[in-house]
């Protein structure tokens, strides 16, 4: 992310662009750049990870290279292969709302991150090496250009990962193929059982028959897009604004409900959608604007 001229773009065509490259250590290492988490707690586990689907490559943040601080950085033609480990640090309450260098906004709750040469945008898994976790989010922006980090992960990936306390860790970073992914979900194999032979043969393998599917009538057909869910109403508040200021159309609201410790959480979503069609559409869209991590919920 853009830190006030620390850079400028290699090719001349790119005049006029603002990218946002970031120019240091953030979160809770940062000694330059003080970082903050937001305030109050917020329900991670109601944030999904990012899902890898087929995207054009952006229009912004992708020259062949550009310099930050005399270092020159080549960005990669594809994503295929991607496979490196190194150090994550994490960014938040600082760049909430700001620009990313592929022009979505940097939301802080949403499975996004940073990296100075994978194409934008890359869907990739991260892992923590320290504690096995996981998870998928889409790399929208350029950073980390501090010594010894691989990779800058939202507010949200982190805490997913368990490394906000000490703000970074050792993480693998592997590129995911969204056409593989698609594939995958298409050629799925038909659920199994094994039936053992009575004389003690080698079992049978038959495949389970498909669950009926309800009558029109008993289907749910109410369709929400939901953006995500917090425990204090003012980050609710501030993401309601946001996804109503990009779908003037809709109903985006806040619906209030209770945690398993008995806590309020503020759902912001948008709806209600009368087919899973228009969600799906609803979904896209708002994707693709960076906004959050939206998923459907249906009620």
């Amino acid at each position: 992310m853009l830190r006030k001229n620390q850079h400028r773009l290699a090719e001349g065509n790119w005049k006029g662009y603002t990218l946002l490259f970031s120019t240091c250590l953030l979160g809770a290492c940062g000694t330059l750049y003080k970082d903050s988490a937001p305030g109050g707690e917020v329900d991670i586990s109601s944030i999904p990870d990012a899902v890898p689907q087929m995207e054009q490559r952006s229009k912004y943040g992708n020259p062949d290279s550009y310099e930050v601080n005399g270092q020159r950085y080549h960005v990669l033609n594809d994503n295929k292969g991607y496979f490196e480990r190194g150090t994550a640090s994490w960014y938040g309450n600082k760049f909430h709302g700001k620009r990313t260098s592929s022009g979505e906004t940097y939301n802080m709750y949403t499975m996004t991150a940073a990296h100075r040469t994978l194409p934008l945008p890359t869907y990739a898994q991260i892992t923590n090496l320290k504690n096995g976790r996981s998870v998928v989010v889409k790399i929208n922006d350029r950073g980390p250009f501090h010594d010894n980090r691989l990779i800058d992960l939202s507010y949200v990936a982190a805490a997913k990962l368990d490394m906000l306390r000490k703000g970074t860790a050792p993480v693998e970073v592997r590129a995911i193929d969204p056409y593989q992914v698609e594939l995958a979900d298409e050629i799925s194999a038909p659920a199994v059982t094994l039936k053992t032979a009575g004389n003690g043969a080698t079992p049978i393998q038959t495949e389970l028959p498909l669950q009926p599917k309800l009558p029109s009538s008993a289907q749910t057909n109410q369709f929400y897009v939901q953006m995500g869910a917090f425990s204090e109403q003012q980050n609710a508040e501030m993401l309601r604004f946001a996804v109503a200021e990009n779908e003037q159309n809709s109903d985006v609201h806040i619906q209030q409900s209770s945690s398993t410790d008995g806590n309020t959480l503020y759902k912001v979503r948008v709806g209600p959608l009368t087919s899973k069609d228009e969600a799906m559409q609803l979904k896209e869209r708002l994707a693709a604007a960076g906004l959050s991590s939206p998923h459907i919920v249906t009620e």
